[in-house]
């Protein structure tokens, strides 16, 4: 039954409706030789016009193996980019291509994948989710799944993310131990780990006895987002509201963007604000004062995405799995004693 509460179609259906006999219908399925190329574009054809849609291992066996995995990421996460740099060596070295599909302005998650298993991959990693859980469940019926950067619960895709709490209590002790107690969190809106690091750092905040200082702004992980908290924590400091004494960021991107804001302002970081930010994006390297940040080993996190794929492809029968891997807070620059007198 489907989640309307009507019978699935099956591979009888199909062979009804195509006139040929149902183990012709299997032979195109499985991909054997014994159907003709026109037997076997009108089995195909009528199984995508009733719904028939065959199990993972038929499916496989039906478009052959391309040994290919799909890659979705985003254009603009620069952590993505670090994640996809470590997917291609551990997939070459277990024998599969990768094929990338992006998505941006105008082109979402599902178009995305869906270019993906269009081109014939075999399984689909998936960089920073944000899809509902049930999308996924439903996608990880279709094909084997792998969601990075983001645990998935109650979905039959396979998860490989970072202890998002670890990494936060460690930015905070660090923060607290510098002195600091106006600290401030802009939040990732719907961003991977967003939740569990917003979750982390109010339990941070209340177990240091800081919970009056308690402080959430609504954000994305994005440098726009940084800029415009910026902005704002500097409107209000002219407005009479002293400034945090340190920020932690959603992401990196999110700490660049504040970094820039300040800095036009002629705020000196760390000496009149400390920032913290989170993943060890390639980019925190590169700036003229290194950025403090959570690491997330992406080579790593890539090899036990690509190992998942390939093994659930060898054994399609086998149970989501869930890697969670340490965090490291990397301390640099942007992070100081707390200058304020009244901490």
């Amino acid at each position: 039954m489907n989640a309307s509460g009507k019978q699935r179609p099956t591979m009888a259906d199909v062979a009804a409706k195509a006139g040929v006999s149902r183990a012709l219908v299997s032979i195109v399925f499985r991909g054997q030789p014994g159907a003709s190329r026109e037997t076997r574009e009108r089995v195909l054809r009528v199984a995508d016009e009733i719904g028939y849609r065959p199990d993972n291992a038929a499916r496989l066996l039906a478009r052959g193996r391309s040994r290919t995995l799909g890659v979705m990421f985003t254009v603009h996460q620069t952590f993505h980019a670090d994640l996809v740099e470590g997917i291609y060596p551990e997939a070459e070295r277990l024998g599969y291509e990768v094929l990338l599909s992006a998505t941006g302005q105008g082109r979402g998650e599902a178009k995305a994948v869906e270019a993906l298993l269009s081109h014939r991959c075999e399984a689909v990693i998936l960089l920073g989710t944000d899809a509902a859980a049930a999308d996924l469940d439903a996608l990880g019926q279709r094909t084997v799944a792998v969601s990075v950067g983001r645990r998935v619960s109650q979905a039959r895709v396979d998860s490989v993310h970072t202890a998002e709490g670890k990494g936060i209590r460690q930015a905070m002790d660090h923060l607290v131990e510098l002195g600091h107690r106006r600290i401030v969190h802009i939040d990732g809106g719907r961003g991977p780990g967003s939740a569990e690091r917003r979750r982390a750092y109010r339990a941070a905040m209340r177990r240091h006895g800081l919970e009056p200082e308690q402080r959430v702004i609504p954000g994305e992980h994005t440098e726009q987002s940084g800029i415009e908290t910026g902005r704002l924590l500097l409107a209000e400091r002219d407005a009479g509201r002293p400034l945090p004494t340190a920020v932690l960021a959603g992401n990196d991107r999110c700490a660049m963007g504040l970094l820039m804001s300040l800095s036009r302002a002629g705020v000196e970081v760390p000496r009149d604000l400390s920032v913290v930010g989170y993943d060890d994006s390639h980019l925190s390297h590169l700036m003229p004062i290194g950025l403090t940040t959570v690491r997330q080993d992406a080579v790593l996190m890539a090899e036990h995405a690509v190992r998942f794929a390939v093994e659930r492809l060898e054994n399609l029968e086998r149970e989501p799995r869930e890697a969670v891997l340490d965090p490291k807070l990397v301390v640099r620059g942007t992070s100081g004693p707390s200058r304020d007198d009244s901490a």
